[in-house]
């Protein structure tokens, strides 16, 4: 039976945020502001209280919250109180407390934490934080599209006024012959988000993002789509051991009435493909 929204807001008064609660209930409105779903809420505050709890439970000071602390959070044996039933905590988990961390540093009631610097274009770093703020996803994927714009930058420049499309296509076939596939599809997206960013904030020639070329991959290629018509009744003869014609798997084949069409349906075999001889 289905359950209403409603339901997910009573796990979040498992554990006692204590003095972090006005925190933690600010920090649940900006999410409500943002219209994330309820489900989506109420694993941040979770992961906001139960962070909360144990920083008051080990006697840890809130001003010395930073990576050390949470690393040692991550990794502590879960014996806090409430419904939790895993002794340890997620990644995914953990990354949810770093969120609310960073809330806690944008509001100023916590210091930033001394981080490295790093060499990445000052636009870079604005649309960096335009996909922090306007497309909601994980600080993970928001620094690889920084660290894969950084790297193409490298041939297109840092003057996005002199970015055509032969150039886009020079850069992206040139990493496409020392990177794998797959690796390429994700800096191309990267890339497309980029020049759109770029189009909207009247930086460069919009369109630009239709210049990416698109990289194939040969997933399942050799693999029919479908079966020809003198070919249609070949994997009946070959089916491992006799059943009836009321067999669920065999049933469509079975029964001449059926059309053509529904005979040479390949999604209702269940064969084994070694055990017929497709080359014969």
């Amino acid at each position: 039976m289905a359950r209403s929204n409603a339901s997910f807001s009573v796990r979040t008064h498992r554990m006692d945020a204590a003095l972090l609660q006005p925190f933690v209930e600010a920090f649940v409105a900006t999410l409500k502001a943002g219209q994330y779903t309820p489900l989506t809420i109420a694993g941040y505050e979770d992961s906001a209280r139960h962070f909360s709890d144990w920083l008051w439970r080990n006697k840890i000071e809130f001003s010395q919250v930073g990576e050390d602390v949470v690393q040692h959070f991550a990794c502590h044996r879960c014996r806090c109180p409430g419904a939790r039933r895993q002794s340890r905590v997620s990644p995914k988990y953990v990354r949810r407390v770093g969120r609310f961390i960073r809330f806690l540093v944008d509001r100023g009631a916590l210091a930033a934490p001394p981080s490295t610097p790093k060499n990445i274009d000052p636009q870079v770093a604005v649309y960096q934080d335009w996909l922090r703020h306007h497309r909601a996803i994980s600080e993970r994927t928001i620094d690889r599209h920084g660290r894969m714009i950084m790297r193409l930058l490298s041939g297109l420049g840092s003057d996005p006024e002199v970015y055509d499309a032969a150039l886009i296509r020079r850069i992206i076939l040139a990493e496409a012959k020392r990177s794998s596939p797959p690796h390429v599809k994700t800096m191309t997206t990267a890339l497309r988000g980029y020049l759109r960013f770029l189009a909207a904030a009247g930086l460069c020639r919009s369109g630009l993002d239709h210049a990416v070329p698109i990289i194939p991959q040969w997933r399942l290629s050799a693999l029919p789509r479908y079966l020809p018509v003198p070919g249609s009744g070949r994997p009946m003869s070959f089916w491992p051991r006799p059943c009836g014609a009321n067999h669920p798997a065999v049933a469509p084949f079975g029964t001449a009435s059926l059309p053509a069409s529904r005979r040479r349906r390949t999604g209702h075999l269940f064969l084994r493909s070694q055990q017929a001889p497709w080359s014969s």
